[in-house]
């Protein structure tokens, strides 16, 4: 979904690049050895001339991508507790992800970041180009998700929930 939501992007603004991170992997679907090989016929010739694929980076370099994006995206459709977006919302990062299921634990559209469904590609791409011409609100998304990256997910707070859950299974036996 990423190619067409980025074509999207840069047909309004050309400046615009995107900085994929992440090891590449299969595809079960085609059998496809490389995702990113599958992706690059994706992107229109013009925005494909602004797009990296750094493939697989040291963790001790993630902070400074993330530091020097501008908007973050993470247009995924099966994501656990995906730590990418904590470490984006903690860096106060302003966020466009998925909406599917549990994405509103972490995230509460329109106010931490956006939510948005991956195959809603123009709406996807709108809302990365209402964050990258708007400071003001990139700025608001970010300090509100950092403090709720402090308030829910710090680790002080999870080992605590861990301890209270750990004690009530011991009670109940």
């Amino acid at each position: 979904e990423l190619p067409e939501i980025f074509n999207l992007v840069h047909n309004s603004n050309k400046e615009v690049e995107l900085i994929l991170v992440g090891k590449d992997s299969a595809d079960i679907k085609t059998g496809s050895t490389s995702t990113w090989h599958l992706m690059q016929p994706l992107f229109n010739k013009t925005a494909l001339k602004k797009v990296s694929y750094l493939g697989a980076v040291d963790y001790s370099k993630i902070q400074d991508l993330i530091k020097d994006a501008t908007v973050c995206v993470f247009p995924s459709f099966a994501e656990a507790l995906p730590v990418s977006w904590l470490e984006a919302m903690a860096m106060e990062k302003a966020i466009v992800a998925s909406n599917i299921g549990w994405a509103n634990e972490m995230i509460e559209d329109g106010k931490e970041g956006f939510l948005v469904h991956p195959t809603a590609h123009q709406q996807y791409a709108n809302s990365i180009l209402e964050l990258l011409a708007e400071e003001n609100k990139r700025k608001q998304f970010g300090e509100a998700a950092r403090r709720k990256v402090k308030a829910k997910f710090s680790h002080d707070i999870v080992a605590k929930q861990s301890v209270e859950f750990y004690k009530s299974i011991l009670k109940s036996r």
